[in-house]
């Protein structure tokens, strides 16, 4: 990665050192274009700030539009959003967050555990916006990073069965049904969390009439959508993003959600590109930079 200096953080933002940075599917999408984002990227993250380890949301909201004003801080007009919108990320040395955004990381969580804050929140953001009920049936596409942390999440609450292309990565999570056939059937609620163009039609080839399909995927590129069936079968679409770091730490700390087996490779971070490059080969699960 090239050297950048130090950021001075803002009134009420704090420095971090970053201790461990993950690459996710966003942050390749964003090298391919996704945001037209310049900058450093990265938005996973564990750091260190006045003495003490942090995990931190990403979202740097305003604080007094309306939509602060309602909690709804993550879809703040006026956000800056880490590695992602207008705020230089965490593949660097270090990074600035308002202080509001930063949560204190538990002795008990790892590194290698808190660094996976950010993408487990995301996976409980669908339980904030779509309550399940034990014997919902529900499918989730995908068998990724963010996919195999969702089944994590989810495999407690409902009736669920993941479907991917990939048997020796769906076996990271026991205790779910899964497999590599060609979905089929009908679910009360459906997850896309592939990372393709295809996903979304074949999400929408699974759900029920008057189900609920959320949506995962973060795709730079642009493709033709049928959206007839959404209408015809009156689909409730839930596009679904960052979520609350609370309920992740908890289930961290807890053991409920343990993400060590996806990671692959940790790079020091002058080796940046090369783990860009690591993280894009298909079929890669979680690669680390570790300033």
């Amino acid at each position: 990665m090239p050297a950048h200096a130090n950021p001075i953080p803002a009134a009420g933002e704090a420095l971090v050192k970053v201790r461990l940075a993950g690459i996710c599917s966003t942050d390749l999408e964003i090298v391919r274009g996704y945001m037209g984002f310049r900058g450093i990227p990265g938005h996973e993250f564990v750091g260190e700030a006045a003495g003490q380890r942090v995990v931190g949301e990403i979202n740097a909201a305003c604080g007094s539009c309306a939509l602060c004003h309602d909690g709804l801080g993550r879809h703040c007009p006026n956000r800056t959003v880490l590695g992602i919108d207008r705020r230089d990320g965490a593949f660097a040395e270090f990074l600035t967050l308002p202080l509001a955004n930063l949560r204190p990381v538990p002795d008990k969580l790892t590194d290698e555990l808190a660094v996976f804050v950010e993408p487990t929140a995301a996976a409980f953001e669908i339980l904030e916006q779509v309550p399940l009920r034990p014997q919902q049936e529900v499918a989730l596409l995908g068998d990724g990073k963010l996919a195999l942390l969702i089944a994590q999440v989810l495999r407690d609450r409902c009736r669920l069965r993941v479907f991917g292309k990939h048997a020796e990565k769906l076996a990271l999570v026991p205790g779910v049904e899964t497999t590599t056939a060609a979905p089929e059937g009908q679910f009360d609620v459906v997850v896309e969390a592939t990372g393709s163009e295809q996903g979304f039609q074949q999400a929408l080839s699974l759900v029920r009439p008057r189900g609920t399909l959320v949506l995962k995927s973060t795709v730079a590129a642009s493709s033709r959508l049928n959206l007839a069936p959404l209408v015809v079968n009156e689909v409730t679409v839930v596009g679904s993003r960052c979520g609350l770091f609370e309920p992740a730490i908890a289930a961290l700390a807890a053991g409920a959600v343990d993400p060590r087996p996806f990671i692959q490779a940790e790079y020091p971070l002058e080796q940046g590109l090369a783990a860009l490059e690591h993280a894009a080969r298909p079929g890669t699960l979680k690669v680390l930079l570790r300033p």
